[in-house]
């Protein structure tokens, strides 16, 4: 790439990144996204509850979308990943793992968070299948179906609470003695949700859709879904060495405008907010483009 002068660096290629680009090019602004080509949910099958695109698969609403924002003339694409971001407002300098040494006016993170899963054997693979966090992208689909719900903190209740909307033929594991107090594991019990204790050895399933969990004492268990919510932490910590405040849940800090506290650094998507799903990352990343450029024609 000859050109090495932007006005804006988008760092992040995926829906929310894709988004504020779009509007970027409707801005008519100098811009470069720049993705390593890995999304975090490049192994689920279908995306669910986003209006005109309800049930395609992430790679090809991704496709879509760049081919779509690929017909500004402005906004360039670039597979890379970046290292490190340095300067000041209006005067970044962007580095990536090629060598290169970019420039630009703003940067906007739309980089996501990477999900911490339990060391269980076989549940990396079910993940974003039957292995599944979010009831609204993927609880339609196993309505009624026997499922679960690995959980062992405080949490636990809230979320057995909101999956009995979607079934119930539900069972909470906890994988080792109860850690929540005796009055949450009583409220549980009295929604007719069973509590197993028992070590869990691995889960059973065919090309990623859970049949069994196998437990460590031998016994089975069927299930075809299990809701879990793992820790996670930043997928890229730029935003964090650049003095980019980081709240309590490991959530980018910002502003209505997806501004961060630091000047001229924008952030938005699921690294800034606790419901991840695709359309809000698209509302959060086209919202976070107008601000970009509405901030280059004021400031």
């Amino acid at each position: 790439m000859e050109q090495q002068e932007f006005e804006v660096i988008v760092i992040g290629g995926s829906y929310s990144g894709l988004s504020a680009a779009m509007s970027l090019g409707r801005g008519i602004r100098k811009t470069l996204v720049i993705d390593s080509g890995l999304p975090c949910n490049r192994q689920t099958p279908h995306s669910h509850n986003f209006i005109t695109q309800d049930g395609f698969s992430p790679s090809q609403i991704v496709k879509t979308a760049r081919d779509q924002v690929s017909e500004y003339p402005t906004v360039n694409f670039m597979e890379d990943i970046v290292l490190q971001v340095t300067g000041e407002n209006n005067n970044f300098t962007v580095l990536t793992a090629t060598g290169l040494r970019l420039n630009a006016k703003k940067v906007l993170f739309t980089t996501g968070v990477k999900d911490l899963l339990p060391d269980l054997q076989g549940l990396s693979s079910c993940w974003g299948i039957s292995v599944i966090h979010c009831p609204y992208c993927h609880g339609y689909e196993y309505k009624g179906r026997p499922t679960g719900i690995l959980s062992n903190d405080n949490t636990t209740l809230h979320l057995s609470k909101l999956i009995l909307n979607w079934t119930t033929d539900l069972t909470v594991f906890t994988n080792g003695k109860v850690l929540f107090n005796a009055e949450e594991e009583q409220q549980i019990k009295a929604q007719n949700v069973a509590i197993v204790e028992k070590k869990i050895a691995s889960l059973t399933h065919k090309e990623g859709h859970l049949q069994e969990i196998l437990f460590a004492d031998g016994t089975l268990q069927k299930v075809e879904a299990i809701y879990t919510r793992p820790p996670f932490i930043q997928h890229c910590p730029i935003p964090e060495t650049m003095g980019c405040q980081i709240d309590d849940k490991g959530l980018i800090v910002v502003d209505y405008f997806r501004k961060t506290n630091v000047s001229g650094i924008f952030a938005a998507g699921d690294c800034t907010e606790i419901m991840r799903s695709v359309s809000s990352a698209v509302a959060a990343g086209s919202f976070a483009g107008a601000s970009i450029n509405n901030e280059l024609i004021f400031s």
